[in-house]
C-alpha cells in the first residue's frame, strides 16, 4: 500500500546485491526537489527541512540495517550457555531437601525428582534455543 503498482515494479527490477530500503527515500528527494521548482514547495528552507527529517530516517534505516547485517558474535552464545548449565546445576545442589532422618521439624517431605527445578531448567533451555 506504501507504493504504485508501477513503482513496485521498478524497484524489484532493480538489481542490488544488498537491501533497496535507500529506494523510496532517493525517490522521494527527487520528487521533493521537483515539488520546489513547481513551486509545491514555497521555500528552500522548508525543502531543507524536509530533506534533513528524511536523511535522519534514513540514517536510522541504515544503522537497523546494520544490526541485521552483523550477528550477534559466538562468544555471548556460548557465556549464556555456561550461565544457564552452571545456574542449573547450583540450583540441583542448593535446591535439595533436608534429610528426614536428622528429624528437622518441618521437613518431612523428601522428593527424590526436583521437578520445579527441572521445569525452570526446561524453561531456561528452551529461551537459550530460541
Amino acid at each position: 500500500g506504501f507504493m504504485t503498482r508501477h513503482e513496485r515494479k521498478i524497484f524489484d527490477d532493480l538489481k542490488s546485491p544488498h537491501l533497496k530500503y535507500w529506494v523510496p527515500f532517493v525517490w522521494f528527494g527527487n520528487l521533493a526537489s521537483k515539488a520546489r521548482n513547481e513551486g509545491r514547495i514555497r521555500d528552500s528552507v522548508d525543502l531543507q527541512t524536509l530533506m534533513n527529517e528524511m536523511n535522519k530516517f534514513r540514517s536510522w534505516c541504515s544503522l537497523l540495517f546494520g544490526y541485521d547485517w552483523v550477528g550477534i558474535p559466538l562468544v555471548y552464545t556460548q557465556v549464556v550457555t555456561l550461565a544457564v548449565y552452571t545456574f542449573f546445576f547450583a540450583c540441583l545442589i542448593g535446591r535439595q531437601f533436608l534429610d528426614t532422618d536428622q528429624g528437622y521439624q518441618g521437613h518431612d517431605l523428601d522428593l527424590y525428582i526436583p521437578i520445579f527445578t527441572l521445569l525452570q531448567f526446561f524453561f531456561y533451555a528452551g529461551w537459550l534455543k530460541v
